[in-house]
């Protein structure tokens, strides 16, 4: 929900401005990877999802093995295994409305169910943005990780992408309270520490903020609200 991609070249130079050599660059929760294949250097992406991760490290070590053709049949018969893979994580995603988790077999306009045309131009589109990507994500350490019980290293910079308070609901629940208090913990540990979020408690700064559009589904239509980039 929300990629970053629109905004990364806003909040990276922020982010960024005061990275030393050799420091690490750490996204506790990568999502689709579009902020740090964008970054240098060391880098580490990790998420609780494990189709997620497995989509990333097929994109970053094998995007060829991608087929050609994702049909909606084939789609099918992976949502309804559901294996811890990569092909199956990337079809989960990147073949469906919007991104969400098997949430149907994406197609354009003309695109109706079991049309051939839609179904080879859809896998094109998602196959040639992973080919693209896979060689921004190269290097990039990818782990199935809580943020909380992530290995961070030393004086790393962190940014991290939440699940929004207040929006719409995700799978599993997530405890803000927790959340930002394990912010104010990894600054006290020397870390440098940034978060997008619509608002955040009275001891976070805002350093930037922009008005976007986000459409979450294909019923809602797009809603207008301003992102904010806040540290500590």
């Amino acid at each position: 929900m929300g990629s970053k991609n629109r905004i990364a070249k806003h909040i990276l130079p922020i982010i960024l401005k005061d990275r030393k050599e050799g420091q690490w660059y750490v996204e506790p929760f990568v999502g689709g990877a579009n902020m740090i294949d964008k970054v240098d250097g060391y880098r580490i992406g990790s998420d609780t999802n494990m189709y997620l991760i497995r989509a990333l490290e097929l994109i970053r070590d094998d995007v060829y093995s991608i087929p050609e053709i994702i049909t909606e049949d084939y789609y099918m018969e992976l949502r309804d295994k559901k294996e811890v893979d990569g092909i199956t994580g990337f079809t989960a995603f990147a073949m469906s409305f919007g991104g969400k988790f098997f949430g149907g077999y994406r197609r354009d306009v003309a695109g109706t169910k079991g049309c051939l045309d839609n179904m080879k131009t859809q896998t094109r589109r998602s196959r040639e943005n992973a080919i693209k990507q896979s060689g921004n994500i190269q290097g990039v350490a990818l782990a199935t990780a809580n943020y909380n019980s992530l290995e961070i290293p030393d004086y790393s910079i962190i940014y991290c992408d939440p699940p929004y308070e207040n929006t719409t609901g995700y799978k599993d629940s997530f405890n803000h309270a927790e959340f930002w208090q394990w912010c104010r913990d990894s600054k006290a540990q020397g870390h440098t520490i940034f978060i997008s979020e619509y608002n955040a408690p009275e001891d976070f700064t805002c350093v930037w903020q922009k008005a976007v559009n986000s459409s979450l589904t294909k019923n809602t239509g797009a809603k207008k609200a301003t992102e904010k980039l806040f540290t500590l």
